[in-house]
């Protein structure tokens, strides 16, 4: 009799629960909605007034995305705010106590923080960039200095809108300082070498690398690795400490102009100073086409060596653009070619002498077994 009491009188309270966290659900989702709707009206009546200016379309865009989201953070709270729930204690660190309410302060804090970066890179520090006309290197490392301060601050504040005093947190940054000497330390040497990368700069953002014999581009320098990608369109991710314990030839570092090399090779019957002055027309005509060579230095053939099979040369060529380096030199191979041969000038290919000083008798007997004179007298067929 009692049990059928208590079920009874628990049933109204267990529905009344029910019914009110689902309308409190219904609430959440409706004000999502709701906010998300009139950011997307918003959003549509800005496009008919600047429809032609995409940079404030992406300034507003951005600002009214981080409205709606910001809204839905501060509306929930408020809606919710005197629901003991949101407010109890989870748990505590350093006898601060942390509530769910806290911590939605603290991530709101860091993905404000976040956001606000990225827009502030996007639309206001490219702007900056241009009219100081930066290189796309430097724009990178203040770009990446901006934002770990931007989310270093957002941390710290996050951390001290928890409560939490950053003093109590001395021996667990000691457990780690540990980790990072032992199991972390090649994570260290990589973060430490990028600071070192971004700063001391031996490389930076559109550099063109050369690496074990591999050419690419460094696309971006991260906290761990930096990212090169391939002329063949690949991409190597690669230590930063790579670059400072190992040999890696920088194209683009000081001086951007590179000496390019074609070599080519014509027989032993060739004018050579006739062949000189084909190949330094070709560079004037490949000049013309490229505007990333340079006329000076001027372009200019060297006498490499008298090679096996044939004369050999080099073409030299300086460009103030390594990037384009590949296809200029296949351009001057195939203006070679077309030239020497309108010029009658030939391109040999490997050729080797055969001098045979002794052969087996058996071999003999069998390669002129069929031969009249085999034996080195004419046989009588009579």
């Amino acid at each position: 009799m009692n049990l059928l009491l208590t079920t009874t009188v628990e049933d109204p309270i267990l529905i009344e629960d029910t019914l009110t966290f689902l309308w409190d659900f219904a609430v959440i989702i409706g004000t999502i909605s709701a906010i998300y709707l009139i950011k997307w009206l918003l959003v549509k009546l800005v496009e008919k007034f600047f429809h032609q200016k995409e940079e404030v379309l992406g300034i507003i865009n951005s600002l009214f995305n981080a409205l709606a989201f910001f809204a839905i953070i501060i509306i929930i709270p408020i809606y919710f705010g005197e629901s003991a729930w949101l407010f109890n204690q989870v748990f505590k660190i350093g006898g601060s106590g942390i509530s769910l309410f806290l911590i939605f302060m603290a991530i709101f804090i860091v993905i404000f923080a976040y956001r606000f970066s990225i827009v502030f890179k996007r639309y206001i520090l490219r702007n900056i960039y241009e009219k100081y006309q930066l290189e796309k290197g430097k724009r990178f490392t203040l770009n990446s200095v901006f934002h770990y301060l931007i989310m270093f601050l957002a941390v710290f504040v996050s951390l001290s809108t928890l409560g939490i005093n950053l003093s109590t947190l001395t021996v667990f940054a000691s457990i780690v300082g540990v980790g990072i000497g032992f199991g972390m330390q090649n994570i260290a040497s990589n973060f430490i070498s990028g600071l070192i990368i971004l700063f001391e700069r031996p490389i930076k953002v559109g550099d063109r690398v050369l690496i074990e014999e591999i050419i690419g581009d460094v696309i971006q320098i991260k906290m761990r690795a930096t990212i090169v990608k391939t002329l063949d369109n690949e991409h190597i991710i690669i230590p930063n400490s790579f670059f400072l314990e190992d040999k890696v030839m920088n194209r683009s570092a000081e001086d951007p102009r590179l000496r390019l090399r074609v070599n080519f090779g014509v027989s032993y019957s060739s004018d050579v100073f006739h062949v000189r002055d084909v190949a330094l027309r070709v560079a004037e005509d490949i000049t013309k086409e490229f505007p990333e060579i340079l006329k000076h230095p001027k372009p200019d053939v060297g006498f490499l060596d008298y090679g096996d099979s044939s004369l050999d040369f080099v073409l030299f060529i300086w460009i103030i653009n390594p990037h384009n380096e590949m296809k200029i030199k296949s351009t001057a191979r195939f203006m070679l070619f077309k030239a020497f041969q309108e010029e009658g000038i030939e391109i040999p290919f490997p050729q080797r002498d055969l001098h045979i000083r002794s052969v087996d008798s058996k071999a003999v007997q069998m390669l002129y077994k069929d031969n009249p004179l085999a034996d080195g007298k004419p046989k009588n067929n009579a």
